[in-house]
């Protein structure tokens, strides 16, 4: 009988489809960007409501790096973020008037002086990293180098640093500096966007058709005039904008939600960029790179400090314009907590320059002094 039933075929069973993982990578593509879009926007709306500056930029960069790092394959696309970075630039020009560019005009020595002080604190770090952190001295020289992330990378490559490690450095201290300026505009109680009736976003009210229409014709055409100037995107719609703003010819106006949306892109943007592989490549280097971030910020924060007192200006603006991130992130923060804007943006656009100007001369500098 036992014979009998083992030869007698029982019925088919059908194969059980494999359990759902919780892991964020093997989720559909769809589900990925919601996801990623509603914790971003949840975030940002979230910080705001807190008064953190720059909050809707901070929320959607921590959402994305969390993503990033849990191996998901979003990536925001570069001409996204390129008009992200010219709403920023017209944002920005919003703030440019005749009394801003007189005093730019009768600061512009010290603001040189402070960007070379600038480039030799990050010089001085670097050797530091090249010593105590086990970073090559190229690498670190290219890492350090304070602003321009993106032309660095490019930059670094061209001359045989490790593009990685570039990106990371740069990044991290990108991250560093966002967080610092809006936990030092935190502390010095200056509130975000959110403390307003209306946030800072919507001090621009909403536009009429026309003038929205034209000034997204000079967002379009800043970011396609820009593809070939390091930070373009962002600088040229900025020029765009402030002469015809400063010629009576437009109001630079955008809505609300055009600049949140702006403001979440960029911060999606660089989160999503530090990947599980980025992150395993450099984990035994990352305390060390931060060690140098945070120390290449209170360098510039004591030097800041002394530019306050000399050009009788507000430490929090200079802060902001002696910060060593990126021109984009250092204008949202200037805006959401109602700094100098022309001050901040003129000296983070003196740098840019002098940055891109000096990398590699001062990357072959960095690697004579290792050598000896």
């Amino acid at each position: 009988m036992a014979a009998s039933l083992a030869l007698c075929p029982g019925p088919e069973i059908d194969t059980l489809p494999p359990a759902p993982t919780l892991s964020p990578q093997a989720w559909p593509l769809c589900l990925q960007w919601l996801v990623l879009i509603v914790l971003a926007g949840c975030a940002g709306q979230l910080l705001k409501h807190f008064h953190l500056p720059a909050g809707q930029f901070v929320g959607p960069m921590l959402v994305g790096i969390a993503m990033g790092a849990s191996g998901v394959s979003l990536r925001i696309h570069r001409q996204a973020f390129r008009l992200g970075q010219g709403c920023v630039g017209l944002l920005v020009a919003h703030s440019i008037s005749w009394a801003v560019m007189a005093t730019v005009a009768q600061s512009w020595p010290v603001m040189l002086a402070a960007t070379l002080l600038t480039v030799l604190l990050s010089t001085v770090v670097a050797l530091a990293m090249v010593r105590f952190g086990g970073i090559t001295s190229s690498t670190a020289a290219w890492g350090t180098s304070p602003g321009a992330a993106s032309a660095m990378v490019a930059m670094a490559e061209d001359n045989g640093a490790d593009p990685r490690v570039v990106a990371t450095m740069q990044y991290v201290r990108v991250v560093c500096v966002v967080v610092v300026g809006a936990f030092v505009s935190r502390l010095l109680g200056v509130d975000g966007g959110a403390g307003n009736s209306q946030g800072t976003a919507m001090l621009l009210g909403t536009p009429q058709l026309t003038t929205l229409l034209l000034n997204l014709v000079v967002l379009v055409a800043g970011v396609s005039l820009g593809n070939w100037l390091p930070a373009g995107a962002l600088l040229v719609p900025m020029l765009l904008g402030g002469t015809l703003q400063l010629a009576g010819l437009l109001p630079v106006e955008l809505p609300g939600w055009l600049l949140a949306l702006a403001y979440g892109t960029i911060g999606c943007y660089i989160g999503l960029r530090f990947d599980r592989p980025t992150l395993a490549y450099v984990w035994r280097r990352l305390p060390a790179m931060v060690a140098g971030s945070l120390l290449l910020i209170t360098l510039c924060a004591l030097l800041a400090w002394g530019l306050a007192h000399l050009m009788h200006k507000d430490f929090l603006s200079m802060y902001l314009a002696t910060s060593p991130g990126g021109l984009d992130s250092m204008a949202i923060i200037a805006v959401d907590t109602h700094s100098d804007i022309g001050l901040v943006l003129a000296m983070q656009t003196i740098r840019l320059f002098g940055v891109i100007l000096t990398g590699a001369f001062i990357a072959r500098q960095v690697v004579r002094l290792t050598r000896r």
